[in-house]
């Protein structure tokens, strides 16, 4: 939900002004050696981190640290589009990872409670603690995706990019967000197209009906603001079995979302 008193300087965001002074590469590649270590791909085709090896290595733990600080002293609004909604993505993605580890181990980021006590949302999770200053601004998790990433790019595939540390997220990449491929499209769709083909995403049910993943219902006005819409979206990076159930036109009957921590200890076939 956006909320008044977004900084005027958040706009600018989106607009092509200068070209940073710190190289997007040189910074994200210590992200990128985290995630390659840390992350793994499941069976079930879902992407879970090793929060356990994690925490046990003061070092990476540090290096996460670290790029997050490296992350801040950046200034997001001299970015190219492209190159802001990396940052972004990225910066979100690490202060997620880094409020898991900091109170692991849990079995749902929902255990983790956000400190603003007269919120009532407080109490649905850690979105709402105010956790990093960029440009003089202190941003929540929530800031950066309903303040920054959804109304500045306007795109859906912001919630293929961004993950919540749940199995019903789409899959944490094991590498970081670029400009270069955000180009092409070439990440962002391969997120969607990876996410919408999983049964997490969409179930086909009896009576030409679906479930579908709750971030369809939560976010519906990003993805056309209807069922007819969601479907059109869904349809444009369905695979061939998909597709086929698509074709139908079928009503979105329920939805659902799994807050399991997306852990690498945990037993994927219970979520099968």
């Amino acid at each position: 939900m956006q909320r008044s008193g977004v900084l005027a300087n958040l706009c600018a965001v989106a607009l092509p002004l200068l070209v940073i002074t710190v190289p997007a590469n040189a910074t994200d590649a210590a992200l990128d050696a985290l995630l390659a270590k840390f992350v793994r791909r499941g069976s079930d085709g879902v992407n879970r981190v090793d929060y356990s090896g994690w925490k046990a290595s003061p070092e990476d733990l540090s290096q996460l640290n670290g790029y997050i600080d490296e992350l801040a002293a950046r200034a997001p609004s001299k970015m190219q589009r492209n190159e802001a909604f990396a940052y972004w993505a990225n910066l979100y993605n690490a202060v997620t990872l880094k409020v898991v580890l900091d109170r692991y181990p849990v079995s749902s980021i929902r255990d983790v409670k956000s400190d603003a006590l007269l919120d009532p949302k407080a109490y649905l999770g850690p979105w709402r603690t105010k956790r990093v200053t960029v440009q003089a601004r202190t941003y929540s998790l929530d800031d950066i995706e309903n303040d920054v990433l959804r109304p500045v790019f306007k795109d859906p595939r912001v919630h293929y990019a961004i993950n919540c540390a749940s199995y019903g997220c789409p899959n944490l990449r094991a590498k970081s967000w670029s400009a270069v491929t955000l180009d092409a499209d070439l990440d962002l769709d391969l997120a969607a197209r990876e996410f919408i083909n999983h049964p997490r995403a969409v179930t086909r049910l009896p009576n030409n009906r679906l479930r579908v993943s709750s971030i369809y219902r939560w976010f519906a006005a990003d993805f056309g603001g209807d069922d007819t819409a969601i479907v059109a979206h869904l349809r444009k990076y369905a695979e061939a079995k998909l597709a086929t159930v698509l074709l139908s036109n079928p009503k979105i009957a329920e939805d659902g979302y799994d807050w399991a921590l997306n852990d690498a200890r945990s037993d994927a076939k219970l979520h099968r």
